[in-house]
């Protein structure tokens, strides 16, 4: 609404004073030259010289109505500009203003500096201010777009938020939402970082959720459910990222999240194996949530017993996989053909690893018999 009203003040402001400067020309005489007296001589000379008052062009002067609906349509651009370009952000904005203003300010001092080499009368004189006046603004802005992550204009305003957190911003992706544990372990309060979904992390989670399969749909579902208690927590302050296309074009997800951390100088929260080792390659700092249950979680000693179900059949010969609750593969022997069954497993063996952990038991008895 306020926006509404500011276009409409700025329409009406643009209308009034295009009106008064079409109708400000008053025509005194009708002829083109205007007797003055110059050393003592009676001279004509232009008449828009008089007084250094420059007369309405002939086209404008003859043409009213056509030239008051022109120049509006022309003010009126920069209102469709604005409403064209909805996403703004104010790095951008920032490095445009002050780079046009640190511009036109060195511009300035060049030309004063050149002027006693090229000085107002020089016939090149004009060129020069104006190739000048063009060059230095743009070189200013160019210079800072492109260094805006590492060098800011900060303006100094207040901005209100809820608890603000310490320590740097966490990319979180796809994988981790999805495992699910993210959200046991903020409860925990062990972090304080601000967590970050970019926008192609919540579209890839959404994809996934809307898959024609159904254990990836399932898996999808539980990743936005995650998502939506996390930001319904008060131990955490989560942030859903809108990101420009642009900056990401013909990069993959795993190089957008790592990119994306650069830019806002943070780390990464993961379930990814790849990733975890992709990030870390680059200095950037990563939180694996399998290391964190590793180091948190009481291992499976061999011996004990687990209660699973077979959902197929493993790579070895007789092979049967299952998974606990959270998600941990159980290789167990000789129980391929006891797909869609529960089973009792005793546990002979655990492969714990960043990329997770997998569990090989050989079965005790068949639930039920």
């Amino acid at each position: 609404m306020l926006l509404m009203i500011l276009r409409v003040a700025y329409l009406l402001i643009c209308a009034g004073a295009i009106l008064a400067y079409i109708t400000s020309d008053v025509d005194q005489s009708d002829s083109i030259l205007t007797p003055m007296v110059i050393n003592g001589q009676n001279l004509m000379v232009p008449k828009a010289t008089v007084g250094g008052s420059v007369s309405m062009p002939a086209i404008i002067r003859n043409n009213k109505a056509t030239a008051f609906l022109t120049l509006l349509a022309i003010s009126q651009i920069f209102t469709v500009v604005d409403l064209g370009i909805r996403k703004k952000r104010i790095d951008v904005i920032s490095g445009i203003y002050f780079g046009v203003l640190v511009g036109i300010l060195l511009a300035y001092l060049f030309i004063q500096s050149l002027t006693p080499v090229i000085p107002q009368t020089h016939p090149y004189h004009t060129a020069v201010v104006l190739i000048t006046l063009l060059a230095f603004p743009y070189i200013c802005v160019s210079l800072l777009l492109q260094t805006k992550d590492d060098f800011r204009f900060v303006i100094p305003y207040v901005e209100f938020q809820r608890d603000l957190k310490s320590g740097r911003p966490l990319v979180v992706d796809s994988s981790s939402l999805i495992d699910g544990r993210i959200a046991d372990v903020v409860e925990t309060q062990i972090i304080e970082s601000q967590l970050i979904v970019p926008d192609f992390i919540l579209a890839e989670v959404q994809d996934v959720a809307d898959s024609s399969d159904k254990n990836r749909r399932i898996r999808g579902r539980r990743g936005l459910e995650v998502l939506a208690k996390m930001q319904q927590s008060v131990n955490v302050d989560v942030k859903v990222m809108e990101t420009n296309r642009a900056d990401y074009k013909s990069m993959t997800v795993d190089q957008k999240v790592v990119a994306l951390a650069k830019q806002i100088r943070g780390g990464v929260i993961t379930n990814d194996f790849n990733l975890n080792k992709v990030a870390s390659v680059q200095g950037i700092p990563v939180i694996n949530l399998n290391d964190v249950s590793h180091a948190l979680r009481p291992r499976y000693i061999p011996g004990e017993r687990l209660q699973i179900k077979i959902i197929k059949e493993g790579e070895g010969p007789g092979q049967g996989v299952g998974y606990l609750d959270d998600g941990t593969m159980v290789v167990c022997e000789n129980t391929a053909h006891l797909a869609g069954k529960d089973v009792s497993v005793i546990v002979t063996s655990v492969l714990q690893s960043s990329a997770g952990r997998m569990i090989f038991g050989k079965m005790v008895y068949q639930a039920g018999q």
